[in-house]
């Protein structure tokens, strides 16, 4: 296999020797679990949140599930989630007890569409749940204004979203809490972690303790909680990610202007970027026009990385779809399943060099006469 033919992955996470050398250094102080380097992290990624207060846990379903236990959501509660997410964003409103309702998404940024977000309003509704998804900040301006006026909670699932915003304010400060994860093929990794944001003391408090089996002072438990530390090797390994972020944003940013420019077949639709918005691209989604499977057969034997996220909206996994079945209840979100049924995700992320996005164009172009 040539240069020219060789495979250009979907993702490509970045573990270099400034990695290496932080989880080394944590590993010989001694200090690993929940010391300094966690604090430094939580102050330093405070700065990508207008300077919330910032809590570290070990993944980003940890931050959900956290951020709803805190906020006291429980029982007898409904929270609105789109369903084109993936299962985590449900699975954290199960996992504390509440009702989770599906609603439907905006076409055009794939994020949870404010006007569905009204029309499933009931009074059992306590919060609404927005995914940034891709990258792409929901609409919060609306979301936030439909919050105030029925008293909602809203927690931002902004685990694909570091530095994205909207008007200026960034993704995990607007709503009574924010989460990221820090999985490795996001657009910055701590190996494995999550964080929460939140504009309120009292909350971070709580958060701290839920964190820590309930405890901030050893053996004083204040509360129920558990554990999922993040641990000293992982914050050291996000602060080096958290300094290069800035700079691999902005490469991503300009890598998908590339592909927008340069993609051209009428069978493929690229990204929209709402008024306002900064997409920071997470992923690069595109939908086909036409048979998606023999599309990413030919992207993949042309050697381009291509995705699906998510062939399966939540709501017809099975966790979600038994019970709502036997409940009678059947979501009607089209939005949801077109989009299931058309995205794939390409290539964007920092490492790409112009060759590379050359052949990305090349071979996205050409489903235009192959399909």
């Amino acid at each position: 296999m040539t240069d020219a033919h060789e495979f250009i992955p979907a993702a490509k996470p970045v573990i270099a020797e400034e990695e290496i050398e932080a989880a080394v250094r944590v590993l010989r102080s001694g200090m690993v679990v929940q010391g300094p380097e966690v604090t430094a992290f939580e102050e330093e990624f405070s700065e990508l949140v207008d300077g919330r207060h910032c809590v570290a846990v070990n993944s980003g379903t940890s931050a959900l599930h956290l951020s709803l236990l805190a906020l006291g959501l429980g029982p007898g509660d409904e929270v609105i989630v789109p369903s084109f997410s993936f299962a985590a964003s449900a699975n954290a409103v199960r996992l504390v007890g509440a009702d989770v309702v599906f609603a439907d998404i905006d076409p055009e940024t794939f994020c949870l569409d404010p006007a569905a977000v009204e029309a499933a309003l009931s009074p059992r509704t306590a919060a609404i749940m927005p995914v940034h998804l891709y990258g792409h900040p929901a609409a919060m301006d609306k979301i936030m204004a439909i919050a105030a006026q029925h008293g909602l909670a809203v927690v931002e699932d902004a685990c694909q979203a570091h530095a994205a915003a909207l008007h200026g304010t960034p993704v995990g400060a607007f709503g009574a809490a924010g989460t990221f994860s820090f999985y490795p093929t996001k657009n910055m990794h701590s190996l494995e972690g999550g964080m929460i944001s939140t504009g309120d003391a009292e909350t971070a408090r709580t958060l701290r303790l839920l964190r820590n089996q309930g405890m901030e002072k050893r053996y004083a438990n204040e509360i129920v909680g558990a554990n999922v530390r993040m641990t000293d090797v992982s914050a050291a390994i996000g602060r080096v990610q958290r300094r290069k972020l800035d700079g691999w944003t902005e490469q991503r940013i300009a890598n998908a202007a590339y592909l927008t420019e340069h993609i051209t077949a009428a069978n493929v639709v690229t990204p929209k970027v709402a008024e306002g918005a900064r997409h920071i691209y997470h992923q690069y989604t595109v939908r086909i026009q036409g048979d998606r499977d023999a599309a990413m057969a030919k992207l993949t034997e042309a050697g381009i990385g291509n995705a699906v996220y998510y062939p399966t909206p939540i709501h017809r996994l099975k966790p979600y779809w038994e019970p709502d079945q036997k409940a009678g209840r059947d979501w009607d979100l089209p939005e949801t399943d077109r989009a299931a049924a058309e995205v794939v995700s390409l290539p964007v992320h920092p490492a790409l060099s112009t060759q590379e996005l050359e052949r990305i164009v090349t071979a996205v172009n050409a489903l235009g006469e192959q399909l």
